[in-house]
């Protein structure tokens, strides 16, 4: 009997083991947090809610989830290049989860059997969570006729800047006087989006309280030292840079 509850306790604990970064415990109990799940593609949870950003998985080699198991009530979607709209629409039938993005992408979406939420830039939309004010992220749409975003999300009045793939633009300046923003979520990789010194000037006009550099790394174009990020906007800002591995939470 004894070697069974042991061999029982050691299955569960293998199980556990392998789940994917989704069942970390980070928000348990409530917390509200947020998992980095490689690239540009983070978890938001508080409560009962669970919200991605920008989920690509499948073929992400930092991916920390299983598209195919992991839960969301709510998918953000910054634009339709691959490695951004990514596992969306597989994740959002799947679940049931509502896909807000523009207007553009949501029509494809749809097509494609999926709840959309249709909005544009500069919009600002209540949700049973909080609310998702819609940014400008100057960069490619990945659709005809679309813009690329960014988000800013307040979850259990926590709020959290996700730029999307975007170059520094001088409104960002506005975005911090309209919002009081946590954490921001900032891309650093450069070549498709701002590098690390464009990031820095960001966070200056952002103010937010801590800063998470992403899309870098994930390839040999966007190669970048996220050590030298964080000094760097520590030098010269209050705000902290928490440089997340692939799978971590940070409780917010």
């Amino acid at each position: 009997m004894r070697r069974k509850m042991l061999v029982l306790a050691l299955g569960l604990a293998l199980l556990l083991a392998a789940l994917p970064a989704a069942a970390a415990p980070g928000w348990q109990g409530g917390k509200t947090a947020l998992t980095f799940l490689g690239h540009s593609a983070f978890q938001l949870t508080s409560g009962g809610t669970t919200i991605l950003i920008d989920p690509y998985l499948t073929g992400n080699p930092q991916a920390a989830a299983d598209p195919a198991t992991i839960h969301a009530d709510y998918i953000l979607v910054t634009h339709a290049h691959g490695d951004h709209l990514g596992d969306t629409a597989a994740i959002a039938k799947r679940t049931g989860a509502k896909v807000v993005t523009t207007s553009e992408i949501a029509r494809m979406l749809k097509d494609q059997g999926c709840d959309v939420v249709p909005l544009q830039i500069g919009a600002k939309k209540i949700f049973d969570f909080g609310y998702v004010r819609v940014t400008p992220a100057f960069h490619g749409a990945g659709v005809p006729g679309g813009h690329a975003a960014g988000f800013i999300v307040n979850l259990a009045g926590i709020t959290v800047y996700h730029a999307g793939d975007t170059s520094l633009f001088g409104d960002m300046a506005l975005l911090g006087r309209l919002e009081k923003i946590d954490y921001a979520l900032l891309p650093i990789g450069d070549n498709y989006t701002m590098g690390p010194d464009d990031a820095v000037e960001a966070v200056g006009m952002l103010n937010p309280k801590v800063v998470v550099p992403m899309h870098y790394n994930t390839h040999a174009l966007i190669m970048q030292d996220p050590e030298a990020f964080k000094k760097a906007v520590e030098t010269r800002f209050k705000a902290k840079v928490e440089i997340m591995k692939p799978g971590a939470v940070l409780v917010l």
